[in-house]
């Protein structure tokens, strides 16, 4: 920083410190609402674990009976639920999760459901069809809307609309891992063990109960995918601000160090000027 005043490197320290304050709070956020949305994801799991296995069971029953819900299909037509976040300053978590969504939608007649702002912006951009941009912020999305999404896909794929139904969401694998991933909702993919639900009576019928159960597990999965998500952003954005503290604390202590020489040197410079003037 050879000709930069003593003055200027003071503003830029006085800078970085105010940068560096709000990284910290907002570090300091991100740490509560992951807490939080960490709790929150613990207790949702169990959840869709239960409707997957109550569906493995009737599918797995000892009479074969067909539903459009396990019917392979071999159409591209596929629409893919985008969970992201509605704001940035979350290191890669938007944008690795967008690679994946590119990646996976090749050759593929692909629909897009975005839920998210950044997601709504993205894809708004890239010439895909978007199914509605009514669920567009992530941070208000409810399961009342998870049930009435599910509900409009199923109907949707049930009419031959789509061939598939995916979601693309980020796994929160722990505070310092988050996996981007697709999941294929449906068609559904049973286990192929018989005689699950040979001691149970389902009324009026197993294909009836099937059929109601459905829409309630597309459901489970997509409000699981958005806390999931919410987690998984709240712990990137939590390690990109801390990250972003420490460099500025590492650039704050560079100028310190840059100030105090150029401060030492203008000392110098004035008792040399005060002893060859005497």
């Amino acid at each position: 920083m050879a000709g930069v005043s003593s003055k200027e490197i003071k503003n830029r320290i006085r800078s970085l410190e105010s940068t560096k304050q709000i990284t910290k709070a907002m570090e300091m956020v991100a740490s509560s609402k992951l807490r939080q949305a960490q709790a929150q994801v613990l207790a949702s799991r169990p959840y869709f674990l239960l409707l997957r296995q109550a569906i493995d069971q009737i599918a797995a029953g000892e009479e074969e009976f067909s539903s459009p819900y396990l019917t392979q299909r071999s159409g591209d037509r596929v629409v893919y639920v985008v969970i992201a976040g509605d704001r940035g300053l979350a290191g890669g978590y938007n944008n690795n999760l967008f690679k994946l969504v590119l990646e996976s939608v090749k050759d593929q007649n692909a629909t897009i459901l975005p839920i998210g702002k950044k997601t709504a912006e993205y894809f708004s951009g890239k010439n895909f069809p978007v199914l509605t941009r009514e669920y567009a912020q992530v941070e208000r999305i409810t399961p009342e809307d998870c049930a009435k999404i599910a509900r409009d896909l199923c109907d949707r794929y049930r009419k031959g609309e789509f061939d598939r139904i995916a979601v693309a969401y980020t796994v929160f694998a722990s505070a310092l891992s988050q996996i981007p991933e697709t999941l294929q909702i449906l068609p559904l993919h049973t286990s192929n063990a018989r005689g699950g639900s040979r001691d149970v009576i389902y009324e009026p019928d197993r294909e009836t109960v099937f059929e109601a159960v459905v829409p309630e597990y597309v459901g489970g999965v997509l409000f699981g995918a958005v806390r999931e998500s919410r987690a998984s952003e709240h712990a990137a954005r939590r390690a990109a601000m801390d990250a972003a503290t420490d460099n500025a604390s590492q650039m704050i202590d560079d100028l310190q160090l840059q100030f105090n020489r150029a401060r030492q040197a203008a000392i110098t410079q004035e008792i040399t000027e005060i002893v060859a003037g005497s």
